[in-house]
């Protein structure tokens, strides 16, 4: 027995999030950042930061790992340490959620960092690069007449004779 179903009329048609519109770099990274970061909108980034002013003379102590919805992740060097901590967890959470102007964290969880480098704890090291010494060639401009200088490849000749003259 075959079984009939109602003709509801046409499917709706769903495009892929890459067929919308253009939009500048800023906005897809934006869209791109609050996808993965939820409703916090990098507002952690300013937390670790600002980690050292905040916590005092916690900050040696307790640094931030990370976090996992509303539970702050804060590491410890040792098992003592981190036992001593939690007493101090509420004034934590306190000092955190003020510095936000709303409560973002209601649970602190402390671990032990094992070999683990706290958020704060990357110091980024740039790369200076020098320009390359570009060679002189010697016989340059010698053709600068045998080009149309308003064609494509004469046009690229004199800015390549120029590129030499200049420097």
């Amino acid at each position: 027995m075959v079984k009939k179903t109602k003709y509801t009329g046409p499917k709706k048609r769903f495009f892929h999030p890459r067929q919308r519109s253009l939009c500048t770099m800023g906005e897809a990274m934006t869209e791109f950042v609050s996808t993965l970061d939820g409703k916090n909108k990098l507002r952690l980034a300013k937390l670790w930061k600002a980690w050292p002013d905040l916590m005092g003379e916690l900050a040696e102590f307790a640094k931030p790992l990370g976090h996992r919805k509303t539970t702050l992740i804060l590491a410890a060097e040792d098992s003592v340490a981190a036992q001593e901590l939690t007493y101090f967890a509420p004034e934590i959470l306190l000092r955190i959620n003020s510095f936000f102007g709303e409560e973002v964290f209601d649970k602190v969880l402390f671990e032990l960092l094992n070999g683990r480098v706290p958020l704060g704890g990357y110091e980024l090291q740039r790369t200076h690069f020098q320009r390359a010494k570009v060679k002189n060639p010697g016989n340059i401009g010698g053709m600068k007449d045998k080009f149309d200088p308003e064609s494509a490849v004469g046009r690229c000749y004199l800015k390549y004779v120029r590129l030499f003259e200049n420097s």
